[in-house]
């Protein structure tokens, strides 16, 4: 293990990856576990007040991380530095991104429907940062020898045609598979290939005057949803907590 990290991590430059992937994940799973909590009314935990006003933990996380930020750009690659700065920028990121949803809607949706976007966002910049720090860069040019290096051109056409691949996909409506197909070339290829989600940008302009390929992306799109909307719901529950229940507005007899 000592040695698959010296030559893997530590020798390559990309421990302080590795430190603020780390502490994003901590600090995204310590703050859920805090909030539930708080939610319940358990433990020693209560909301943070500033003269009347709620401090949301994205105020002290958007610190942390332009300090970080800038920090880890003054270091080097290799010491204490660059390391301390790294884990600084993974707690404020952590911060940050568990309230996506906030910024994203300028109102407090944390416990509501529309929360769950930030329990997405985080997992999907783990899975890419985790890409990355396995080896996988983007765009999918990975592994090239020296001659191949050396041909500018292969490498150019290799990254603009996997650059159209991501744009497809993410035309045809299939947000994730466009970001994670510009670090692993095939799943762009899969997503530019297969039909278009209904009212994306590709389905409303290509399927217009295609009654059939319409019907047959909406009914894929269909069947797609109902078998993974209940697990990929189970999965956000469970990380991030049930949100609250929409209050329906009673009924005036």
């Amino acid at each position: 293990m000592g040695h698959w990290l010296e030559r893997n991590i530590i020798e390559p430059g990309k421990l302080p990856l590795l430190l603020a992937l780390t502490a994003f994940v901590l600090t995204f799973l310590i703050t859920r576990v805090v909030t539930r909590m708080i939610r319940a009314g358990k433990g020693p935990f209560g909301n943070v007040s500033a003269g009347g006003v709620h401090v949301h933990h994205v105020v002290p996380g958007v610190v942390l991380t332009v300090l970080g930020g800038f920090g880890a750009v003054a270091s080097t690659r290799h010491g204490f530095g660059s390391a301390a700065f790294a884990v600084v920028f993974g707690i404020g990121a952590g911060l940050v991104l568990d309230e996506f949803a906030l910024i994203l809607h300028l109102d407090d949706v944390y416990w509501t429907e529309a929360g769950r976007k930030s329990v997405e966002v985080v997992v999907l910049t783990a899975a890419l940062v985790g890409l990355v720090l396995c080896g996988f860069v983007p765009f999918g040019v990975n592994d090239l020898d020296e001659d191949e290096l050396q041909d500018r051109g292969s490498v150019i056409v290799s990254v603009a045609v996997n650059f159209v691949f991501s744009l497809l996909a993410l035309a045809k409506g299939k947000a994730r598979t466009a970001i994670f197909g510009v670090i692993v070339p095939l799943i762009a290829l899969v997503g530019a290939i297969r039909l278009a989600r209904p009212g994306s940008p590709w389905a409303k302009r290509v399927y217009g005057r295609r009654p059939r390929a319409r019907a047959r992306s909406t009914l894929r799109a269909y069947h797609h949803d109902r078998r993974w909307a209940g697990p990929s719901r189970t999965v956000q529950d469970w990380i991030g907590g049930r949100p609250n229940e929409p209050v329906r507005a009673l009924e005036h007899r």
